[in-house]
Formats: C-alpha cells, sequence, structure tokens
C-alpha cells in the first residue's frame, strides 16, 4: 500500500495534476492485489522499501493505466507461488540491480526526460521518503521506466496491427512500435532494429486464445501450471507429431542463415513453414511477442526479437522454433554460426551442447527434477563458462509451458520427480562471462550484463520408463552444427 501511494506523491513532485486517488482506492481494495506486497520490502525500522513491481505499479496508477493494471492483476494472481522476478518478468522491463549508482542515475534521468518528468531528484524523494541515496536513485529509476512505458501508447490499447509496410523499433513487450531507438544502457555492441508489421496466419489455421488478444489466458488459468500432466497415448502421439515438424521448421530456419541474411528473413522462413504445414507459430502474440520465432544473436541470451539486421561473418545466432499442430507443442532451439565461427565461440556452442545432452542422460522416473541442473552447472563450470540462472525449461502438452520447471543451475530447489508420460524441455543458457542477464526496452530481449556470447540448446522430451525419448531429436538429413 505505501508503494501504491506514493504514486500520487510522485505525480505531484513532478508537476503533474493529482488525480489518481479514486483508481487508487480501487486497485488496493481488489483482492487480487495482495501478491503485489511481495514487491514491497518491510524494513527492519519501519517504512517500506518500493521493490521493482510495486514502482511499476505507481507509475501506472500515476498515469491511471487501469487496464494495464488489470492485466497485471491477471499474472499475479495466475504465478502467485512464483518468485517475485518470474512473475513481472513478462509484463515489465527489468532494471539491473547490479549497475553502479551513477550509472542507475544517468540511466534514470535519460528515461524520465524521455518520459516528460523533468525533476528525477524530487521523483525520488516523493517514491521513498527517507530512504538511503542509492535506494531512491534505485525507486526513481524503476518509476521513470514505468513512466517512460506508460507515456509512448494507453496501455494495452485496443490490438491493431501495424499497416502494410510500416516498420518500427519494438516496444511495450511487442504491443506497439516506436519510430526512433530506444533510450538504454546497452551491454554489449548489438543495437535492436526496426522490425516487420505481424505475418498473417490464415483463418483455417485453428488458433490459440492469446493470437487475438496478447494474454494466454487458458494456460494461465490451468491446474497445470501447479501439478504436470501425464500425456495418455493419444496425447503422446500428438506431441511426436508436433516434435518432428519442429525439427522440420528449424532445420528450413538453420539453411536460411548466412552472412546479410536478417532475422526478419529467417522469421518469414519460419512462419511460412508453420502454414504451409498447417500449425500456428506458438511465439506470435504470445503475452504480445510480435514475431513467429525468436533469433538471439551473440550477447542475447534468448527471447531475441527478429529484425531488419543484418547477419554478419561470424555472429553467433540462435533459432527458438514452437509449433502449434493439431493442439500440441513442439519446441526446440539450436545456436548457429554464421560462417566460420571463432575458436571460443566454437567451444561455446559445443560445450552447451553437451550440456543439454548430459542433462537428458539422466532423466528417467524417480529423479528428482532438480538433479538436471546439477550436472549441467558441473560440466559448465568444469569448461570454464557460467549457466544462466533466470530462465528455465518448462513442461509442454497441450499447453505452451506449464510445470513443472526445470532451472539449469547447480542447488536449485525445483519441486517434484520425474514420471513416465511426462513432457517437458532442457534448454540450458551457457554465458562466456558472467551468467547475469538484463532485458532490453523492447520488454523481451534478454542480454549478458558484460556484452559477451551467449549459447543455448533445446529439446522438447517424452518420459518413458526406459529413460527420456527426445521428440525433437536431429534427423540424417539435418544441417551440421559448427562443431560437428
Amino acid at each position: 500500500r505505501g508503494a501504491l501511494r506514493a504514486a500520487g506523491r510522485a505525480r505531484a513532485a513532478m508537476g503533474l495534476e493529482e488525480d489518481a486517488g479514486a483508481l487508487l482506492d480501487a486497485v488496493t481494495a481488489d483482492p487480487l492485489f495482495k501478491y503485489m506486497a511481495l514487491d514491497v520490502k518491510a524494513r527492519p525500522r519501519g517504512g517500506a522499501a518500493v521493490g521493482a513491481g510495486g514502482g511499476y505499479v505507481a507509475a501506472c496508477i500515476a498515469f491511471r493505466n487501469a487496464k494495464e493494471l488489470a492485466t497485471m492483476a491477471k499474472v499475479a494472481a495466475a504465478t502467485a507461488s512464483a518468485d517475485s522476478g518470474s512473475r513481472w518478468r513478462p509484463l515489465m522491463m527489468r532494471t539491473e540491480v547490479a549497475f553502479s549508482a551513477d550509472e542507475l542515475r544517468s540511466w534514470a534521468a535519460e528515461a524520465a526526460a524521455d518520459a516528460g518528468a523533468d525533476d528525477v531528484a524530487k521523483a525520488a524523494e516523493a517514491m521513498a521518503p527517507g530512504a538511503t541515496a542509492p535506494a531512491k536513485t534505485y525507486v526513481a529509476c524503476v518509476a521513470c521506466e514505468g513512466l517512460l512505458l506508460a507515456s509512448r501508447a494507453s496501455a494495452n490499447a485496443s490490438y491493431a496491427a501495424p499497416a502494410d509496410g510500416e516498420w518500427g523499433y519494438c516496444i511495450k513487450s511487442g504491443a506497439d512500435r516506436a519510430e526512433r531507438i530506444p533510450t538504454f544502457h546497452w551491454t554489449g555492441k548489438l543495437r535492436p532494429a526496426p522490425i516487420s508489421p505481424y505475418r498473417p496466419v490464415p483463418a483455417s489455421i485453428p488458433r490459440p486464445d492469446y493470437a487475438d488478444t496478447g494474454y494466454p489466458e487458458e494456460e494461465q488459468a490451468s491446474p497445470y501450471q501447479r501439478t504436470p500432466p501425464i500425456l495418455n497415448a493419444a496425447q503422446i502421439e500428438g506431441m511426436r507429431a508436433a516434435g518432428r515438424l519442429g525439427r522440420e521448421v528449424l532445420d528450413a530456419a538453420h539453411r536460411a542463415v548466412r552472412p546479410g541474411a536478417t532475422t526478419d528473413e529467417i522469421d518469414r522462413v519460419v512462419h511460412e513453414a508453420c502454414v504451409e504445414a498447417g500449425a500456428y507459430p506458438a511465439p506470435l502474440r504470445y503475452f504480445d511477442f510480435p514475431k513467429s520465432v525468436c533469433t538471439s544473436v551473440n550477447e542475447v541470451i534468448c527471447h531475441g526479437i527478429p529484425d531488419k539486421r543484418e547477419l554478419k561473418e561470424g555472429d553467433a545466432v540462435n533459432v527458438d522454433v514452437t509449433v502449434i499442430k493439431d493442439g500440441f507443442h513442439g519446441d526446440l532451439n539450436e545456436t548457429f554460426v554464421v560462417g566460420k565461427p571463432a575458436p571460443e565461440l566454437k567451444k561455446l556452442i559445443r560445450v552447451t551442447h553437451e550440456c543439454l545432452h548430459k542433462g537428458i542422460a539422466i532423466c528417467k522416473p524417480g529423479v528428482p527434477f532438480s538433479h538436471i541442473g546439477d550436472v549441467i552447472t558441473q560440466h559448465a563450470h568444469a569448461e570454464g563458462l557460467s549457466v544462466v540462472k533466470s530462465f528455465c525449461g518448462h513442461g509442454i502438452g497441450e499447453l505452451f509451458h506449464c510445470a513443472p520447471n526445470i532451472p539449469h543451475y547447480a542447488n536449485n530447489k525445483a519441486r517434484g520427480t520425474m514420471k513416465a508420460g511426462q513432457c517437458f524441455t532442457i534448454e540450458p543458457m551457457l554465458n562466456a562471462g558472467k551468467w547475469k542477464d538484463v532485458l532490453w526496452p523492447d520488454g523481451w530481449t534478454a542480454v549478458t550484463t558484460d556484452g559477451k556470447r551467449s549459447a543455448q540448446f533445446e529439446h522438447t522430451l517424452l518420459l518413458t520408463e526406459q529413460g527420456a525419448e527426445v521428440l525433437t531429436r536431429r534427423q540424417e538429413d539435418s544441417p551440421r552444427l559448427c562443431f560437428q
């Protein structure tokens, strides 16, 4: 409640009309928002330190973004058992807390200026009265982050595809476009480029609920978010077919990787291959993701958005494909190299591939899901590489994402043991430098904090009494990987 009330003070401090009271009362009365308390940390001597979620909520209230708040409430309720970062990641741009105070202050000032907030210091004081200087800076940065997102367009406005030929920089997690590149503390050499309009899917192809709304309501409300489903014989055959198609689509994308090709061209290849097979490309409009595939180049860890940047000799590009065929999902990804790889990059990709298969090798009924991260980390660290902790494998079937969660790092707290009939993915991400990530302003692209390279591989698995059946396994005619 302290975080929410701070919106009025911040608004007044920035010279804006105080008009958030009615919305504030309505929001605090909503029982769904009890989960937001996890983002407001109690302080030993009274008061509260506003967390990332609290700062964003306050910014939304200040700008009366009722629709955005309603969406956040839905996700907060559907993912109540998850940690705070997991709940908010699909909905907000994250601030990397590990940045220095000077970096935070500089970034906050730029974001505030872009959002029309003239005085960051006053906003900081209003949002966190009595807090230490670093805490004020962080809170101001988070608040301005939310203000910037809120100021660029009405939150969650009615979906309308861009006009034919309209390109722009992705913002609002894919729900909108900007004419110029957003301001950001870029960690490496890569920069976003404009993205193309949405590619159409024929009406004859069955569509998930989020294809029209941008929100996977059926998935988020499913009891399988808490309990992994056990597939019957018909469902298993559906998953095998989806896995085979996913492999065919990824191989087609691999063949399109070459110097001068754009990741938008890879998206076109994936989209057309799905449509031709009567399948829906699952990433398209999932939480407003604007493309049919994820393409993660160089320092991008995952969820890169295809754009008009041309691939260059020596680039690494991970292509993450998920197809929905006859109601079942086939999910896989691989990391490719444009041209000839440097020795360090070749090693990173090879070891990441080995980690995936070491994780698969221990899968059988009765094995705790937490053990997968142990064997992956042991091998990665022995080779001098780090394991990303922010993203995990997941259950899959008739839902894109469900229980169980499969962390890839050691000493994790994943719940449950493997049972025959379960389907899930293993998809380790390894970095050449530090494991930590930061999110770009597009709301999706996760990059390494030090700008060093990252690689990933993923398979969809069916657990049988004998072990793991790889539903997305490579075929004899699959293009070779850089180390093969």
